[in-house]
């Protein structure tokens, strides 16, 4: 297999990949009121939806990351895609909402096998001087994916029922595990016959859930007990990955590494300040405005869209000059844009919400590409699934901790009640709410990325 042949079939393989589950995932934000309304959810209820599908990837990723270096990333990215394309069949027939949030947790399991391969195949494939290329290709079909997503999902949803976005994407995933069987000859194992720390895989995982179920489930007394448990939970983790031979995740990458450090935390809050815009701006649209989903899934397209045009371009930018200084300036571009959301009303114009979405798309594609680039150019080549494991952990763990912040804002102000009319004084003041704590988040976040130091 020649090494041009090698790098066509890898990023085509893993930037398909990277469009299909974005593409399901921004869909499904505009269907969620339609979904509510079939089973009749409540708010909390309905933020499942999307929150069952991440806490599953989260707690997962890195686990199959570090499975993925030791027995082959090819043959756990098709078995991903396949678990990943099984969810989404059932998900389409589901009866209940309880059925539907199981189903999207199964597609969680293949999504976070994906998701720690994909990333860690390109980079094996590109050397230092073209990674930056290939991730900002690879990022761009994520936005791209996103892009359409709000489309297509609002479309199908208002023609053929919110099912549909799901039934789409079974023949689709098929199709993908067919040209991996195909197209990707050859086989990345660089930690072959290293041992898998298990013990430390069940404790990362109850650790990890503990931490994400209970924040969602914050103010309740159940969700603090979780919330606790989780981080002593943490604690032992650090502990026992600190001495055992084979650790799940190397410890001194965290400790020795303060690119790899800081460039997660900076992915972590992040995604914690920008996951949610979608799910939050999408029922806005619909209940507040008005909108039909397939006009609400065309507003929020500004966004993703900006995001796939920006994103090739930073990555090459990342190549050339420092990605902290590249990512903490879209870090910065993306706490202007929340700022308009934080006061969003009834009587609120389009224009200074799709202005918004814009500044939030050129920020984030400025923040991704730049910071992923960071963060995989920090370790040596037998790490490169375990990293992109962590950076999939940072980015489903912070979307999850976005939609738990929202449903902790909705608990908190509008209690376990259906958004009908009665309730949308408290609904805005919600989002509002919950955009404001975005805001002071990113800001964080700014400070988190130009701590990272250099990485040339």
């Amino acid at each position: 297999m020649s090494k041009a042949v090698s790098k066509q079939s890898a990023l085509l393989v893993a930037t398909l990949a990277a469009f299909l589950t974005p593409l399901m995932g921004s869909s499904i934000n505009v269907a969620l009121p339609s979904i509510g309304s079939e089973f009749s959810m409540d708010a909390v209820l309905l933020s499942w939806v999307p929150a069952s599908y991440l806490l599953a990837a989260a707690v997962l990723v890195v686990p199959f990351g570090r499975v993925a270096d030791i027995y082959g990333r090819k043959k756990v990215f098709a078995i991903g895609m396949s678990i990943f394309t099984l969810g989404s069949l059932l998900s389409s027939v589901s009866v209940s909402a309880l059925m539907l949030i199981a189903s999207r947790a199964l597609q969680g399991v293949g999504g976070a096998m994906i998701f720690g391969t994909g990333v860690a195949i390109l980079t094996s494939v590109f050397p230092p001087e073209e990674r930056g290329r290939a991730l900002g290709i690879n990022v761009a079909a994520v936005y791209i994916g996103l892009s359409l997503g709000p489309f297509v999902g609002g479309f199908l949803t208002e023609h053929l029922g919110w099912r549909s976005i799901f039934a789409l994407i079974v023949p689709m995933g098929i199709l993908m595990v067919a040209i991996v069987l195909w197209k990707l000859t050859g086989e990345w194992a660089d930690a072959e016959g290293t041992k898998l720390d298990v013990q430390g895989a069940a404790l990362y995982c109850v650790t990890l859930v503990s931490i994400t179920y209970g924040f969602s489930q914050l103010p309740h007394a159940l969700g603090a007990i979780l919330l606790g448990t989780g981080i002593i939970g943490l604690a032992v983790f650090v502990r026992w990955e600190l001495r055992t031979d084979s650790p799940l995740v190397d410890m001194n990458l965290i400790r020795y590494n303060r690119t790899f450090a800081f460039s997660n935390l900076a992915a972590l809050i992040n995604y914690s300040a920008t996951f949610a815009v979608g799910f939050l701006l999408s029922l806005y649209l619909q209940y507040i405005k008005g909108f039909t989903p397939q006009q609400a899934g065309v507003v929020l397209v500004a966004q993703p869209v900006v995001m796939a045009i920006g994103s090739p371009f930073a990555g090459r930018l990342s190549d050339k000059t420092e990605p902290r200084i590249v990512a903490s300036i879209g870090m910065t571009v993306i706490v202007i844009g929340l700022v308009p959301f934080t006061f969003l009303s009834e009587d609120t114009p389009l224009w200074v919400i799709i202005a918004g979405l814009l500044l939030l798309g050129f920020g984030f594609a400025l923040f991704s590409s730049p910071n992923t680039n960071a963060v995989m150019s920090s370790v040596e080549k037998r790490s490169y699934g375990v990293a992109a494991g962590v950076v999939a952990t940072m980015r489903m763990t912070g979307q999850m901790f976005s939609i738990g912040i929202v449903m902790l804002v909705f608990a908190v102000l509008m209690g376990r009640v259906q958004i009908v009319p009665e309730y949308y004084p408290q609904f805005i003041s919600s989002v509002n709410i919950a955009f404001g704590i975005f805001a002071v988040l990113c800001v964080v976040g700014v400070f988190a990325s130009l701590a990272r130091g250099k990485v040339r």
